[in-house]
């Protein structure tokens, strides 16, 4: 149930990340006429005893002076009143819980991907 809720909570914070580049591409003209297509995915992968969970947006990534701050508790670059800054941090403890890590790889103004990985057994205790 845990773990549900972490996955959750990438997925809503991706989400996030592509709505809030979708309103601000729609403002800007586009000179070679493409359109910004948000898109979010969630993929499993099974390796031995490890499995490894992913949540990926192609929103705007994380700037990398904040990046290693992102697990911090009430740290959030959303707007006053949107975000707790407690998601990231709260999932970060759960993983961590069950044996787990969590990271993330971004790249600025291309998105972001988060990546779970637990031990199988681990996994079927958490659910």
């Amino acid at each position: 149930q845990d773990i549900g809720k972490v996955i959750l909570n990438l997925i809503n914070n991706a989400f996030y990340a592509v709505n809030e580049k979708k309103n601000a591409e729609s403002l800007k003209p586009k000179a070679d006429g493409k359109t910004y297509e948000p898109t979010v995915s969630v993929s499993t992968k099974k390796v031995g005893d490890k499995v490894f969970i992913s949540v990926k947006d192609n929103g705007y990534g994380i700037p990398q002076k904040i990046v290693d701050k992102i697990f911090q508790p009430f740290f959030t670059t959303k707007p006053t009143g949107q975000g707790t800054g407690m998601g990231l941090s709260l999932s970060y403890d759960i993983i961590k819980a069950n044996g787990g890590e969590i990271k993330v790889e971004t790249i600025e103004h291309e998105g972001s991907e988060f990546i779970i990985l637990l031990a199988f057994t681990n996994l079927n205790n958490s659910l």
